[in-house]
């Protein structure tokens, strides 16, 4: 697959965030971070500060998961999970149910979000602006992780493969989505040399689920999508498989990256990880709602390795990580 420059258009300009707030300089290594971070260690996550007083130890901790659907249906799903949480911590546990990608990564910036899960996209703009140390994501119980980008139309669109777009309409989600903007950006440009407003009408629709139910409905012409997602859509009957019909599948890329912020105290932070890895999936609300995608337990990752491909996409997309 090449990976070339690709053209961003208009609505890719969200992806420079502009946060309010002093950012205090500080003379360590940091790579990419903003400058209120450190990576001395160089494994291009921002540090825990060296400064006890630096250091959050709150009382109730909120929690977000990336708003790929309905929000209400992923608060249940967390449900058993936060509960364990709270458990293993000792503290209050919220779930903060988000509406898009930048309020995400604003609340984090913020201070007014301690755990969380970035989708793909998104992961490395947390990870630089917003201080988010990534730890683990979701795996089957075999081991495999991982979702596709999908190219998808409707039955009778007359549209049979990739060029046949050409002159229609495509539906993104957001500029912050691998899945649902990045990659498909920066694979049509380098393998279908197809670029948004000069060959096909780019239209967003927010959210995959949204993108998904359109095509589905006959309101998009065709979209690009994270498979895993739809899976999950159709295991729940929102849309059946013949709906859509699949027309590209990418490589596979890491899904949903959850940790925390990097100004957790190192003993919150170990409670926090310990949680995740010893939480028990069988009969529980997040069992019932992720292993319609085949997810039946997190899996320890890194942030420098597992997401190299997509650090790689960002920079063929000319993306930058710049917080102001």
């Amino acid at each position: 697959m090449k990976l070339m420059n690709a053209l961003l258009s208009g609505a890719a300009v969200a992806l420079a965030f502009s946060f309010a707030g002093p950012a205090a300089a500080q003379d360590c290594p940091r790579g990419d971070l903003d400058k209120r971070f450190c990576d001395v260690d160089g494994d291009l996550v921002a540090d825990t500060p060296t400064d006890p007083a630096d250091q959050v130890d709150p009382d109730t901790l909120i929690f977000a998961y990336t708003p790929v659907e309905d929000p209400a249906v992923y608060k249940e799903a967390w449900s058993d999970f936060l509960t364990h949480l709270e458990k293993e911590t000792g503290k209050s546990v919220v779930f903060f149910p988000v509406q898009n990608n930048a309020a995400q990564i604003e609340a984090m910036r913020s201070g007014r979000l301690h755990i969380a899960g970035f989708n793909t996209g998104s992961n490395p703009l947390a990870v630089n602006c917003a201080g988010f140390n990534p730890f683990t994501i979701m795996a089957s119980k075999d081991g495999n992780f991982g979702y596709e980008m999908e190219i998808i139309t409707y039955p009778g669109s007359g549209i049979d493969k990739v060029e046949d777009i050409k002159g229609k309409q495509l539906a993104f989600t957001s500029p912050t989505s691998n899945s649902g903007f990045k990659a498909p950006s920066a694979i049509l440009k380098g393998d279908f040399d197809m670029l948004p407003e000069r060959d096909f009408e780019p239209v967003y629709s927010g959210k995959h689920d949204n993108s998904i139910l359109g095509v589905a409905n006959k309101d998009y012409m065709a979209a690009s999508i994270a498979n895993s997602v739809k899976a999950r859509m159709i295991s729940r009957d929102v849309i059946k498989a013949d709906d859509v019909k699949v027309i590209y599948k990418s490589q596979t890329f890491p899904t949903t990256g959850f940790g925390t912020a990097h100004n957790l105290t190192p003993e919150l932070k170990d409670n926090i990880r310990n949680a995740f890895f010893s939480f028990e999936w069988e009969g529980t609300s997040l069992q019932a709602e992720f292993e319609k995608s085949n997810e039946g337990q997190f899996l320890p990752m890194t942030y420098e390795v597992f997401w190299e491909v997509i650090r790689k996409i960002d920079t063929a997309n000319g993306v930058s990580y710049a917080c102001e």
